[in-house]
C-alpha cells in the first residue's frame, strides 16, 4: 500500500505542481511534504503562497538530474512517495531547439528513477497525451494506443515515458504514468495559451491564433488532473498507464471567442499567424480505465469554471506579462517548471 504520509514533487513551483502541492496539504495524514524545483523560466516562488505558510511544506531549489540531493531528500524526510512533475513543456521551444528537453525530460527522469530505485521509493511519472500523436475525430485514444509524439516535446516525453516501463521490467520498480489533456487553471505560465489570449484581450490586443484555428484540444481543469494523480498513485497498480481528460473538446478559435466574450470584446480581435511546423491536430483520449480504477470523473463544468478562471488570470497580469507576449501562444501541454543540468564543457582545442 502507497501512502502519502512523507510525498516529494518534483516541479512544485510550476503551474501544475503548485496545484498538486495544495490538494497534497489537504490531506489530513500528510506530515511531510518537499518541493524540488529548479526555478528556470516556468517555476515561480510566487505560485507556493499561502502554501509556504504550512509548517508541513519545504522548498528545495535544485536539480531532478542532482541524484546524491535527490537520494538524500528522500532519506530526511522517509519519503513514501514521488509525483514527478519537472520538465520542459513548451511545444515551440522545443522546434528551436531540443537539447532542454532531451537533458531534462529524458536524462533528468532516468537520474530521478535511479535515486528512487536505490531508496526504495514509488514514483508517479506525469506525461501528457501528446505522446500520441493527432487522431481524427471521433477516435480517442487509451492507454495502449500507440506512441506516435509529433514534436521534441512530446518525443522527449514518451522516451520518459518508456524508461519508467522499462524500469518497472527491468527493476520491478513501482511506477506509475499518467497521461493528461490541456490543463486550464490558475498560475498558469504566462506563455501559454489561454493565458496569453487574456493578457492580449485585456490590452485590446490582437489575440494571435495558429493557422485556421481549428485544432482541437480537450480542456480540463488542473484540480481535477491533481485529483486524478493521487488517485492514481494511491490505487493503480505499478507498470499502469492512465489516461486524464476533461470531456471538453474545443477548438482554439472557439476558445478565443469565449475568452472575448467574457470580457465583451468584438471578434474582431482575432488574428491569424502562420502555422507551426508539425502541429498537430486533434488530441482526445479515453478515460475509462481511470474511471473503471478509481470511479474518477471530472469535477469541474467548463462552462462555470473557465470563466473564474480567465477573470482571475486577468486580475493577475503584470506588467512583466504584458511585456513578455509570444508572437503566438503554445496551444499544447501547461505543464511544470523544468530541470536543465549544466552543459558539458566545449572539449580542448
Amino acid at each position: 500500500m502507497r501512502s502519502l504520509r512523507s510525498i516529494l514533487v518534483t516541479g512544485g513551483a510550476g503551474f501544475i505542481g503548485s496545484s498538486l502541492v495544495r490538494h497534497l496539504l489537504a490531506v489530513p495524514q500528510l506530515e511531510h511534504l518537499v518541493v524540488l524545483d529548479k526555478l528556470t523560466y516556468a517555476g515561480n516562488p510566487g505560485n507556493l503562497i499561502g502554501p509556504d505558510q504550512d509548517p508541513r511544506l519545504r522548498f528545495v531549489e535544485g536539480d531532478i538530474g542532482d541524484a546524491p540531493l535527490v537520494v538524500r531528500l528522500l532519506g530526511e524526510v522517509t519519503a513514501t512517495g514521488v509525483f514527478h512533475l519537472a520538465a520542459e513543456s513548451h511545444v515551440d521551444r522545443s522546434i528551436e531547439n531540443s537539447d532542454d528537453f532531451i537533458l531534462t525530460n529524458v536524462y533528468g527522469t532516468s537520474r530521478l528513477l535511479d535515486a528512487c530505485r536505490t531508496t526504495g521509493v514509488p514514483l508517479l511519472h506525469c506525461s501528457t497525451d501528446e505522446v500520441y500523436g493527432s487522431i481524427d475525430p471521433p477516435g480517442k485514444f487509451t492507454e495502449d494506443s500507440p506512441l506516435q509524439p509529433g514534436s521534441a516535446y512530446s518525443a522527449s516525453k514518451a522516451s520518459a515515458d518508456l524508461l519508467c516501463l522499462a524500469a518497472r521490467n527491468t527493476h520491478g520498480q513501482d511506477v506509475v504514468i499518467t497521461r493528461c489533456t490541456n490543463n486550464y487553471g490558475p498560475r498558469q505560465h504566462d506563455e501559454k495559451f489561454i493565458p496569453t489570449l487574456v493578457r492580449h484581450a485585456v490590452q485590446d490586443l490582437s489575440l494571435p491564433i495558429y493557422g485556421d484555428g481549428l485544432q482541437i484540444r480537450d480542456w480540463i481543469h488542473v484540480d481535477d488532473h491533481c485529483r486524478g494523480m493521487i488517485a492514481a498513485f494511491l490505487r493503480g497498480p505499478a507498470g499502469h498507464v492512465f489516461n486524464f481528460g476533461g470531456h471538453c473538446e474545443r477548438t482554439n478559435l472557439g476558445i478565443a471567442r469565449t475568452i472575448l466574450s467574457i470580457f465583451g470584446k468584438p471578434e474582431s480581435l482575432i488574428s491569424s499567424v502562420p502555422d507551426r511546423p508539425g502541429h498537430d491536430r486533434r488530441y482526445a483520449i479515453d478515460t475509462t480505465k481511470a474511471e473503471h480504477y478509481f470511479a474518477w470523473r471530472p469535477a469541474q463544468s467548463f462552462q462555470s469554471a473557465f470563466p473564474s478562471v480567465v477573470r482571475e488570470l486577468a486580475a493577475n497580469c503584470t506588467a512583466e506579462s504584458f511585456a513578455s507576449s509570444p508572437a503566438a501562444p503554445d496551444d499544447d501541454d501547461g505543464l511544470h517548471s523544468r530541470w536543465a543540468p549544466p552543459r558539458p564543457a566545449d572539449p580542448a582545442p
